[in-house]
């Protein structure tokens, strides 16, 4: 493609529990015009074992799946592909084997997100797809391991809930024989109602005009209901009917029912008892569809922080006003990272914008932890940070972001970054060590700008230069730094200090 139209064009890579999907789209002034789109029915949620490992045949579809989509997308600018994992890949157990294939498959970078961001990101996808009206949503969206609850109003999510609850884990539990009972309908729609149960009267209570339901199992739920006669929108007698004709056929094998896809079929079951579940326990009449989703979400974000307009900005500072947090020592902490920043990128590979991105906001929140006690602040922080409901952050941003609060006083230890599956352990540490630098260079909190310091880094070393002087005059932040060379020896760096 041309670098014009290269400029405007984004994807987004969904790789949920029963498909992976990629929609790639230009921007144009506020809306999405889409280009291409791409569906592999993988079913990774099927190749789940009870340890929490995906077998080899789940991985294999996965891999070949994102191998084409990486074709299609092989020359779009990784600034603009947000490729994300939901449900199964949140379960999975030591998943930054799996990410790194998953990323060399793709060639972009594959993160996971929370279940609370995946919420969020669909209820955007949602709205964008609605008419502009003044009134208050209900969207609900049934994937293969999860379902997502969230009310609304505009662009906006008020609440939202992430249920350990979905199509393909719901069909496998109670449909494992492929037999289709009364009892066994029952059964899931009662587990489907304990699931909601905690979360009901919190939605019930914020309340909404008109519910929407996005995504395959609710998509296909009103497509059968209309081609059966039952309704023009899902409703709860047009479920029930829906629900009677599963069980009449009896065996999943032997569902073809007007206007469901075959592919469908094999988690149509549990999907349709989790629906029928969430209309009597938050009391919904009707729903209508919802073309948008959590692929729409992921584009719509993506444009968004292509012109500054990042959710995650917004985030930060929500956490900085919560907290009450010194903005003008952070200030202080954020230019000195910088300056240590420009100086160190090159030699310490530290030149991807989303590296200087996590450092600035981890200088901003870096006492975060203080309004709940200065003793130990830089683990309460982190704690905080690695806990807190965090819009835009995928899964292992805010765990990288935590990590760096936790790191930039007392003890550095690798340990602390050996997880991470955005960034390696190296580049973790380095920013790490220049926040921890700028930390102690304002330690004295002191209106008084620094002086002039140069910085220069090899692959294991760092070298800070000061006015002539200068640190005769500041003894302590002299011994700051002579304790601080201690501390990096240890994680296999050497500090000169001149």
């Amino acid at each position: 493609m041309p670098d014009a139209q290269l400029s405007d064009t984004f994807a987004a890579v969904d790789l949920g529990s029963n498909s992976f999907h990629m929609k790639v789209a230009r921007a144009v002034h506020d809306e999405i015009h889409e280009v291409d789109r791409l569906r592999e029915r993988v079913r990774l949620a099927a190749g789940l074992a009870e340890d929490k490992t995906l077998s080899e045949e789940a991985l294999e579809r996965a891999y070949r799946s994102l191998a084409k989509f990486g074709e299609r997308i092989r020359d779009i600018p990784t600034r603009q592909v947000r490729a994300v994992g939901t449900n199964t890949l949140r379960q999975v157990r030591n998943p930054r084997k799996v990410l790194e294939r998953a990323s060399e498959a793709l060639g972009h970078h594959v993160e996971i997100i929370s279940g609370q961001e995946e919420a969020r990101l669909i209820y955007l996808g949602v709205s964008h797809s609605l008419p502009s009206e003044d009134e208050r949503r209900l969207v609900v969206d049934i994937g293969g391991g999860s379902t997502e609850i969230i009310v609304g109003d505009g662009f906006e999510s008020k609440r939202v809930s992430s249920l350990f609850m979905g199509c393909v884990s719901f069909t496998e539990r109670f449909f494992p024989d492929g037999a289709i009972s009364a009892e066994n309908m029952k059964a899931a729609e009662t587990a489907a109602r304990i699931e909601l149960e905690p979360v009901e009267d919190r939605f019930k209570r914020l309340g909404w005009d008109r519910a929407y339901g996005a995504s395959g199992t609710i998509l296909s739920v009103h497509a059968v209901i209309r081609e059966n006669g039952w309704g023009q929108d899902i409703s709860r007698k047009g479920l029930k009917k829906l629900s009677k004709a599963l069980v009449e056929v009896g065996k999943i094998s032997k569902v073809g029912l007007p206007g469901l896809n075959p592919e469908r079929a094999p988690v149509f079951p549990g999907g349709v008892a989790i629906l029928k579940s969430i209309f009597e326990g938050l009391e919904v009449d009707a729903m209508d569809r919802a073309n948008g989703a959590l692929r729409e979400g992921v584009l719509f974000d993506l444009i968004g922080r292509s012109r500054r307009e990042d959710t995650r900005e917004r985030t930060i500072q929500r956490l900085v006003e919560q907290y009450r947090i010194d903005t003008t020592q952070a200030d202080r902490v954020e230019r000195t990272a910088l300056a240590g920043l420009k100086q160190l990128a090159r030699p310490w590979r530290l030149e991807e914008p989303e590296f200087r991105r996590s450092l600035i906001w981890a200088a901003r929140l870096h006492e975060v932890g203080i309004t709940i006690s200065y003793s130990g602040y830089h683990r309460h922080g982190a704690y905080i940070v690695a806990n807190a409901e965090m819009p835009g952050f995928s899964r292992d941003g805010q765990r990288l972001l935590a990590a760096l609060i936790g790191a930039h006083r007392r003890k550095l230890l690798r340990a602390a970054f050996q997880d991470l599956t955005l960034i390696d352990e190296e580049t973790a540490l380095r920013l790490a060590i220049i926040l921890r630098i700028a930390v102690l260079l304002n330690r004295n909190r002191s209106p008084r700008p620094l002086p002039p310091i140069a910085a220069a880094g090899t692959k294991k070393s760092l070298s800070i230069a000061f006015p002539i002087d200068w640190l005769d005059k500041h003894p302590l932040t002299h011994a700051d730094l002579e304790a601080e060379a201690k501390v990096l020896r240890k994680v296999g760096y050497e500090l000169t200090v001149s």
